[in-house]
């Protein structure tokens, strides 16, 4: 008697196929785009570098999603092409912040506490709002992941920005502020060799195929 074969295929991964999914992806675009607007000016008036690297990661993710969900559907090659295109940009959003943040140090204005810690509140609120939107599907292919990716660091980069306005407030100093800002580039940066090994993964099996 032969034995039999308990051996289970992988599950597909998950390509945004789903009209819930681009529902979800265009309902984080708009709550994305808003708190871009919103921490970008705040940071202006309040001069804190935290609060403007976090409205550039909602800038990146609103582009981001925009793109996954251009996307959708499209060959493996061409999905693995776009999420490079994602992660380069990622990478030089965290580039930017890096440099902008040294560029700072220069210049040590200390930054508005209590406009970093309300915008950062209201940051977070938006930001726990699109992980529970994106939860189910955090993983997938490279254009899936870097949604995920994009949802978790704005949460991280949020509770980090409050953090710093409650040092600043309490040391009236800036150097809180500025190394949250550090962080979040690492992060950025990190996030970014995530994708762009996932999508380069990806288009050597397209090519395979």
């Amino acid at each position: 008697m032969s034995a039999g074969c308990h051996c289970h295929a992988a599950p597909p991964r998950f390509e945004g196929l789903s009209p819930a999914y681009r529902r979800a992806l265009w309902l984080v675009i708009a709550i994305n785009g808003a708190m871009f607007l919103v921490e970008m000016t705040a940071g202006a008036l309040a001069g804190s570098q935290a609060l403007r690297a976090d409205a550039l990661d909602f800038l990146g993710d609103t582009l981001t999603y925009g793109l996954s969900l251009a996307v959708i559907g499209m060959p493996l090659a061409r999905r693995a092409q776009v999420a490079l295109l994602k992660g380069l940009s990622l990478g030089a959003m965290g580039l930017w912040v890096f440099g902008s943040t040294l560029w700072q140090l220069m210049v040590l204005g200390v930054p508005e506490a209590s406009v970093m810690g309300v915008v950062g509140a209201l940051a977070l609120a938006a930001n726990l709002a699109s992980v529970v939107i994106l939860m189910r599907y955090k993983d997938g292919d490279a254009n899936v992941r870097s949604v995920w990716l994009c949802s978790r660091n704005d949460a991280v980069g949020n509770v980090a920005v409050m953090g710093a306005a409650g040092a600043v407030a309490l040391t009236g100093a800036a150097w809180p502020d500025l190394l949250v800002a550090g962080l979040m580039s690492g992060l950025f940066l990190s996030s970014s060799f995530q994708i762009l090994r996932q999508a380069l993964a990806e288009r050597r099996e397209a090519a395979m195929a």
